[in-house]
């Protein structure tokens, strides 16, 4: 049209000045296509136009530069955040190790080495920390945990060389908890943090994990092997040695609340769920009302946090901080951990109905940001009506026990 308008002649192309022609029009860049000069076969641009685009291109230039600017200043921020962490964690394990470790009875309930606690263990410490805090209040000692290993590994062989008609009970064990101490072991340890392939077959904590939980089925057949149990002493493999973690292990599992869960101890179950949703109403009314709507009962999630001490449902480092705080506080700690979970997420949970929130509260997001987590159970207030978590707890056992009593049915 413009050829005609021009009165130029119009001549077909050859194949080689069509293709010419057309990577005459190919663009090498948006920059390209604002700055240079149209082909000689088209008209050149107005003054007006090529100061448009001169324009267009000037404020490209700004734009990128700023995102620049912005991703240094990003950078760097990130680049002092890390650095201040690490000067930070760096002054505490010289705090731990040299004033609060060597002074322990007398610092340890200090409003100053509380504080600090709270800010998280320096990974150095944690496991000199946690075994102190959680304590042996069973007096075991590594010569204990030898014998216990000595005796799991024994009844290891005899399973595999005795066929199943030889398989009698054998030092307290029947051939349920053989099965329990074996096959459960077994399928626990290939799914326990599987992401990380350290506790997995031929992993470099496999043999370790394996050795403690059958150390323990050994010195607890009366309790045996509970699913859950293979994270809490992955957890302590990581932070302590051997046979400490085994120490550790142990006693924690030997707390009221661990034991009712391990033990399946169901009418004391229900008093700890009683009285987490005291706390529950207290802190959070309108998402306790919508978990009541929706008939959302506290066992559906709070069963496999407690059992795993958050370790699965949390990520690792996160779950770690959460530990720590749990050996300050005690077992209150863990629900109020659930409270802080629950009012972080309340927007999205009065949203959801009963499969969606207890499909989001099986599996937690795994980005979760640290500081906006202890944030939220730091605002989760443990007092209800003047009474503290122990009192309201120790209130509803005595109503347990008081209504045992006096009803016939559930009496028998």
């Amino acid at each position: 049209e413009y050829e005609e308008k021009t009165g130029r002649a119009h001549r077909p192309l050859s194949p080689k000045q069509n293709v010419r022609k057309n990577l005459d029009f190919e663009p090498l860049s948006t920059t390209a296509l604002i700055l240079e000069d149209r082909p000689a076969n088209l008209p050149a641009k107005p003054a007006e136009e090529a100061q448009k685009h001169r324009q267009q291109y000037e404020e490209m230039v700004v734009q990128a530069k700023k995102r620049e600017l912005k991703e240094a200043q990003k950078r760097k921020k990130q680049l002092e955040e890390r650095c201040k962490l690490e000067d930070s964690i760096g002054n505490a394990v010289v705090t731990w190790n040299n004033e609060i470790l060597p002074n322990w009875e007398t610092m340890c309930c200090s409003r100053k080495v509380r504080e600090l606690w709270w800010q998280g263990i320096p990974p150095s410490v944690r496991g000199k920390v946690w075994s102190l805090a959680i304590g042996n209040e069973l007096n075991i000692t590594h010569e204990l945990y030898d014998i216990c290993l000595a005796r799991a590994k024994e009844k290891w062989r005899s399973r595999s060389t005795v066929g199943a008609e030889g398989e009698c009970e054998d030092a307290g064990f029947s051939a349920a908890d053989r099965e329990a101490s074996l096959e459960l072991i077994k399928l626990d340890i290939s799914r326990t943090f599987p992401n990380l392939c350290i506790f997995q077959q031929g992993g470099p904590y496999h043999d370790t994990l394996h050795s403690i939980l059958g150390a323990y089925t050994c010195y607890r057949p009366d309790v045996g092997y509970v699913q859950g149990m293979s994270f809490i002493a992955a957890v302590l493999i990581l932070n302590l040695d051997t046979a400490d973690a085994f120490i550790a292990f142990s006693n924690l599992l030997n707390k009221p609340c661990q034991m009712a869960f391990f033990r399946v101890d169901h009418g004391l179950m229900l008093t700890y769920f009683a009285a987490f949703e005291v706390f529950f109403e207290e802190n959070l009314p309108k998402l306790f009302a919508h978990f009541k709507k929706n008939n959302l009962t506290p066992d559906i999630y709070l069963i496999d946090w407690i059992f795993t001490l958050y370790s699965k449902s949390l990520p690792l480092d996160l779950a770690c901080r959460v530990w720590d705080v749990f050996c300050r506080d005690g077992e209150e700690f863990l629900f109020r951990t659930a409270l802080g979970i629950l009012k972080l997420f309340e927007d999205i949970l009065t949203k959801m109905d009963f499969i969606h929130i207890a499909q989001f509260l099986t599996k937690l997001p795994e980005d979760l940001p640290s500081e906006e987590f202890f944030t939220s159970i730091a605002a989760i207030q443990m007092q209800s009506r003047n009474k503290k978590w122990a009192q309201i707890l120790a209130a509803l056992q005595k109503d347990n026990r008081e209504m045992e009593k006096g009803s016939p049915s559930l009496k028998h």
